[in-house]
């Protein structure tokens, strides 16, 4: 019911508004201007298309909502992570400003930034998911600035599909890995169906690492990526030099491993839903659990030696964890082989 009383408002609705009170402002125009023809024409300052979800559970959907933040401040390595404060902050209120621990009055916020527009997403009066996207000039989605039906309409929907989008990357980050098939296919040199080879994505390469951790961040789900966004990504993510050639490459090999799909008529891409499990997967898998995994192993790598001594292996369980297996397999090895 509520959805139908909001899917009622349009640019008819804004444009009877306006001349209601137009009428009452005094106006430059004469009578004469007027029936000459020069009237006013209403543009599109700002537009506001929002999606909420209310949760039946909401401690559960805040509990969510806040893991999605925490699962995300390594994942595709976010431009920026702010907390909103819910009071406004000028040059004359004193600082500085830190935030240390989310508590009570602080509400967390994921903004995604294009071009003038923006994608921001909260959790609402603590029991809804709420997600905006705020256009601030409409030639971001090639469209008008008139206020026209087609115009409305053409806003509407980009904002309906980048916040959908928004709710399936989300929920497509906490799904089940990809088959072994899959990772295959992708990890190993292989062919399209109309015969052209297909490069590997290695897991462990430091460049492939980059390029999953560029794809799976969100900055891209409003209107796709392109070759220079992609490789502004990766040099901040790689200390080597990442050039537009380097892109058009990957972009090339990342079509082919049906990874992304070029958005038509256009030089932009997408991540399919096969692309952002394969990306998701290599970013947790290398940033959480190999790259802690050998860090934990060794302070140096001196843990990687059987004599490292016993003081030195207890700073990390699991470093004397690896030493302890390495002692097991030398004595089996050289049971096994000892003279009968």
């Amino acid at each position: 019911m509520l959805q139908r009383v909001c899917d009622r408002l349009g640019p008819g609705a804004v444009t009877s508004f306006f001349w209601r009170w137009q009428a009452r402002l005094p106006s430059p125009f004469t009578r004469d201007d007027l029936h000459a023809g020069y009237v006013y024409d209403l543009a599109f300052r700002q537009f506001e298309i929002s999606d909420t979800r209310v949760f039946d559970r909401p401690a559960a959907g805040r509990a969510f909502f806040e893991g999605l933040i925490r699962d995300h401040l390594d994942l595709g390595r976010p431009d920026q992570v702010s907390l909103t404060f819910g009071r406004k902050i000028s040059v004359r209120t004193p600082g500085p400003f830190r935030t240390q621990v989310i508590t009570h009055g602080v509400e967390p916020q994921v903004t995604c930034y294009y071009k003038s527009s923006r994608l921001k997403q909260y959790f609402k009066e603590h029991r809804a998911l709420r997600t905006e996207l705020v256009v601030c000039d409409t030639r971001d989605f090639g469209v008008g600035r008139r206020v026209t039906y087609d115009n409305w309409n053409a806003l509407r929907v980009a904002g309906q599909q980048a916040s959908q989008r928004l709710c399936d990357a989300e929920a497509a980050s906490a799904m089940p890995a990809p088959d072994v098939a899959t990772l295959d296919q992708v990890t190993r040199p292989s062919a399209t169906e109309d015969g052209q080879h297909a490069p590997a994505l290695r897991f462990g390469d430091p460049r492939v690492i980059a390029l999953m951790a560029a794809l799976s961040g969100f900055t891209h789900l409003i209107a796709g990526f392109d070759n220079r966004g992609l490789t502004a990504r990766m040099r901040a993510l790689l200390a080597a030099d990442y050039s537009s050639r380097h892109a058009t490459y990957d972009l090339r090999r990342l079509r082919r491993k049906q990874m992304i799909t070029r958005i038509p008529r256009t030089h932009r891409y997408q991540l399919t839903p096969t692309g952002r499990a394969v990306a998701v997967l290599f970013t947790k898998a290398h940033g959480r659990i190999l790259g802690p995994g050998l860090a934990a192993l060794d302070p140096g790598l001196a843990a990687l030696d059987p004599g490292l001594p016993d003081d030195l292996a207890k700073r990390s369980p699991l470093a004397l964890a690896w030493k302890d297996l390495l002692r097991e397999l030398d004595r089996f090895i050289s049971q096994g082989l000892a003279p009968a």
